[in-house]
């Protein structure tokens, strides 16, 4: 099953994330199959920046988000753009 997740990168105590699309078996900073955005909750707002063509296109090719990953997708409105669709 694939899965559009988080992948931390960044130096101790100051996580930043890679929002990438891998297999759900592999681990959180292991092998990914693509990179489609990042996530920074350190800045005042936070940073969300993804290619959201790329994700629509995982979602509709039956890519499963994580909770972080659909909260994310839900406050951009690409959730609501994939029901449209």
């Amino acid at each position: 099953m694939v899965r559009i997740r988080l992948r931390r990168i960044g130096l101790k105590k100051q996580p930043s994330y890679r929002i990438v699309v891998a297999e759900k078996e592999s681990p959180r900073n292991g092998a990914y199959i693509e990179v489609i955005g990042f996530y920074n909750p350190r800045t005042e707002p936070s940073t969300v920046n993804f290619e959201e063509d790329r994700a629509l296109y995982w979602l509709s090719n039956g890519a499963q988000p994580s909770e972080a990953v659909e909260r994310l997708l839900k406050n951009n409105g690409t959730l609501a753009r994939l029901e449209r669709l």
